[in-house]
């Protein structure tokens, strides 16, 4: 990059001024990581101090049968195939408990479009799961999910949030994003719900007063410019509703643990690599600087394994997401035995390890308990990050 440019976007983004869709392309072109980062880690400084937040969460996937079949996904199974499951609610519930003792605050539940499940499961689910754990945030359903329910219920999205939110819905996820851009999407998604239907969705949530995250799948046939427009759009939106507190950069992910029944459901990976370290921390260096007006932006470690996302806290991340426990969508993320589970414990010496002080929040970022940071004579004496 020419050395006045540098210097004008660093001027830009150190008075504050807001970077344009010109300067987002400009930045993925750069290949200065190192000053990439250190901009971003200015920004995330100024919004975020030397904290970085975490929660202890458990993912739960109640059924992966679906009827669409994403070019990316390898979680998706068919009516009838071997592996496909649909959770009893009662099953749902008993393996929520499990992390009880572990005092769980958030339970993540994203499913697949499934055919013939009738709508009332999911407020019911919804409802048992609140009753058994009154203490645990429900975060639910991706916007391609709310879709899904407007179509078998014949209810509008509004009423469904309405009685998603009686039976405890404190948030949508903010999966079914993946690329706006209809160049890419296109060729990824099999499903009906795109920019103007998952706007539509989470608008609608901002208005009835949730707080939602914005994802992005990144690294498959997607270019730099196509991240850029992803973004811009979220930042426009949140301009008007103001209801995205958190940014979920996802690293697109090849076949690694579902080929091993025999079928690679990934239609991508034959053509595409998964983006490297670097790309992945110049991702979230860019996207700190463009998306100007969301408080947080998280790094999920089982999609980036722990050493990239350690790194991507010194590149614009401020969230590193929680324990987990299990993930089936894309497990074994980096194909280096990323483990399925993290404990607080585990948490809080990633966190101080990179060198950040740990701040456990819940799903509305409500802060519940501020944890020391590094210890002291580690600042004193610096040692590299174990890599």
């Amino acid at each position: 990059m020419d050395a006045g440019l540098k210097r004008e976007l660093e001027d830009k983004v150190r008075a504050g001024e807001r970077l344009t869709r010109e300067d987002g392309i400009a930045l993925y072109e750069s290949d200065d990581l190192a000053w990439l980062g250190g901009l971003a880690h200015e920004v995330r400084t100024r919004k975020n101090g030397d904290v970085v937040h975490f929660n202890v969460n458990r993912h739960l996937n109640m059924t992966n049968v679906c009827t669409a079949s994403c070019a990316y996904c390898s979680f998706q199974r068919k009516p009838g195939e071997k592996d496909a499951y649909t959770m009893r609610i009662e099953e749902a519930v008993r393996l929520a408990k499990a992390m009880e003792n572990e005092n769980l605050t958030e339970l993540h539940i994203v499913n697949g479009l499934h055919p013939t499940l009738p709508w009332r499961y999911y407020p019911r689910s919804l409802s048992a799961l609140k009753e058994a754990l009154p203490n645990v945030g429900l975060k639910a359903f991706t916007a391609t999910e709310i879709h899904h329910f407007e179509t078998i219920s014949g209810l509008t999205a509004s009423e469904i949030l309405d009685e998603l939110i009686e039976a405890g819905l404190e948030s949508l996820t903010g999966g079914g994003a993946e690329i706006f851009d209809w160049e890419v999407r296109q060729h990824i998604v099999d499903h009906s719900t795109h920019w103007e239907d998952w706007s539509r969705i989470h608008r609608l949530a901002h208005e009835k007063g949730l707080k939602t995250p914005a994802t992005m799948l990144y690294g498959h046939i997607e270019e730099p410019r196509h991240r850029v427009d992803h973004v811009l759009r979220l930042r426009e939106m949140q301009d008007e509703t103001g209801g995205f507190q958190v940014f979920i950069p996802l690293r697109y992910q090849h076949d690694f643990v579902d080929m091993k029944d025999g079928k690679v459901r990934n239609k991508l990976q034959a053509r595409t690599t998964m983006a490297t370290g670097a790309e992945a921390l110049k991702t979230f260096a860019v996207s700190r600087l463009l998306f100007d007006n969301v408080p947080h932006v998280k790094v999920f470690w089982v999609m980036h394994g722990v050493q990239t996302a350690q790194l991507a806290l010194q590149h614009g991340a401020d969230d590193m997401d929680g324990s987990v426990v299990e993930y089936k969508i894309t497990h074994d993320a980096d194909n280096y035995g990323t483990p399925s589970k993290l404990g607080r414990e585990d948490l809080l010496e990633l966190i101080r390890d990179a060198g950040f002080r740990p701040v456990e929040r819940n799903t509305r970022y409500e802060i519940l308990r501020e944890y020391p940071g590094p210890e002291a004579n580690r600042r004193e004496e610096p040692q590299p990050m174990r890599l």
